[in-house]
């Protein structure tokens, strides 16, 4: 069944868009945006030199599909089941678990990290009170 993307993508050209993927510099730029297509549009030009002829929606819809997939496969895994797995996990793996877990203590530097001056004026006022 072809999907909105048109034709299904064969296992090479989802291994050249995982190698693509795996640029730091994509991974960084599409860490820090939502409105992606520019990048995507560089990940359909980086296709077209490996002769696979995809536009940049279908990257971007593969691409959201691919890390869909692998984040309900390492939730399945990390709640104990082994029942659950896809194809390029360990290529997914090596990009996406390192910075799930970067952005994961990431967010807990920055709730350490508050200005003094937040907690300082919070306990002149309850002395105050």
């Amino acid at each position: 069944v072809a999907n909105e993307g048109g034709k299904h993508w064969t296992v090479n050209e989802v291994r050249a868009l995982i190698r693509i993927w795996s640029d730091k510099n994509i991974q960084q730029q599409l860490e820090g945006t939502v409105r992606n297509k520019r990048i995507f549009e560089q990940v359909a030009a980086r296709l077209q030199k490996f002769g696979i002829d995809r536009d940049w929606k279908q990257c971007r819809t593969k691409y959201k599909n691919l890390k869909h997939e692998y984040k309900s496969v390492k939730s399945a895994q990390d709640s104990g089941s082994t029942s659950k797995s896809m194809k390029f996990f360990n290529e997914l793996d090596a990009i996406l678990g390192h910075c799930t877990m970067e952005q994961a203590s990431k967010s807990d530097n920055d709730e350490t990290e508050r200005p003094p001056e937040w907690t300082e004026a919070k306990s002149e006022k309850d002395s105050v009170g």
